[in-house]
Parts: C-alpha cells; sequence; structure tokens
C-alpha cells in the first residue's frame, strides 16, 4: 500500500519539476533568441549603410537589403541620413556629392515567447542600432550589380 502512494507522489513530483525545468529551458531558449535579433539588427544596419553608400540615393534599396536579416523592418523602423561634403545631414545630395551616410534602426521591439513571468508578454523596447559609413563608389558597386537592386 504504500508503495502506491509513493509512485503517486513521484508523479506529481516530477510534474512540477518538470514544469519548472521547461520554464527556464524555454526562458533560455527565447534569450537565445533576442541576442539573435539584437545581432541581426546590427548586422542589417551594416548591411543597409553599405547599399547606401555604393548605390543610388535609394530608401527602398536599403530597406530591401536590411530586410534580409529583419523581415519585420519596415520603412517606419528605418533611418538613413544621407551627408553632403559639409558633413551636414542633406535632402538633395546626389551620389556625385554625398559623402556619407548614417543608417539606423529606431522603435524596434522584441516580442518574448517564453511563460518566464507568468503575466503579459508586453513587447520590450531594443535599443536603436546605427551605422555611418563614407561614401565609397556611390552609383555604382564594383564587385556586383546585385546589392543595388
Amino acid at each position: 500500500m504504500n508503495r502506491t502512494r509513493q509512485a503517486g507522489a513521484t508523479a506529481v513530483e516530477f510534474a512540477l519539476v518538470l514544469m519548472i525545468f521547461l520554464t527556464f529551458l524555454l526562458g533560455i531558449m527565447d534569450f537565445a533568441r533576442m541576442l539573435w535579433t539584437w545581432n541581426a539588427a546590427a548586422e542589417a544596419t551594416r548591411w543597409g549603410a553599405r547599399a547606401a553608400v555604393v548605390c543610388d540615393r535609394n530608401a527602398t534599396v536599403v530597406l530591401s537589403n536590411m530586410q534580409k536579416f529583419l523581415p519585420q523592418l519596415t520603412a517606419a523602423n528605418v533611418t538613413i541620413d544621407w551627408y553632403d561634403a559639409a558633413g551636414n545631414v542633406s535632402a538633395s545630395c546626389t551620389s556625385a556629392n554625398c559623402s556619407a551616410v548614417n543608417v539606423g534602426i529606431v522603435d524596434l521591439d522584441y516580442q518574448w515567447i517564453s511563460p518566464i513571468g507568468f503575466g503579459s508578454h508586453a513587447p520590450i523596447p531594443m535599443p536603436s542600432f546605427s551605422t555611418y559609413l563614407p561614401r565609397e563608389i556611390m552609383g555604382q558597386d564594383p564587385n556586383s550589380a546585385a546589392v543595388c537592386s
């Protein structure tokens, strides 16, 4: 008779420990996913800045290159500042007279999916990311035309 009671207690203990173990495991996996998103955002700004300095002034091309890393990016999340020869943000510089570009990601939120906290899962705002590059040969990519298409 004692043996049957112990078997039931073991099952209950296993269920409780498994629930806590899975919560921590999912939390670790979700944290790893957040770090991956962080790295992808940094890489997306780097790639977007590269596309901006070798292609003509075209925000659509920059955004499409950045979306290869983070598909959830929209035009509202991406900032692109082209600088003239004096170092001022210019809305009218061309590939002939732009001196640099700064590409950034703003208002990017990360959504947790793990059950840690057992409460509401509000999105977590991530910091802004930006990359500044000087102009190389804006308007042409010497290695491939695929970057600017």
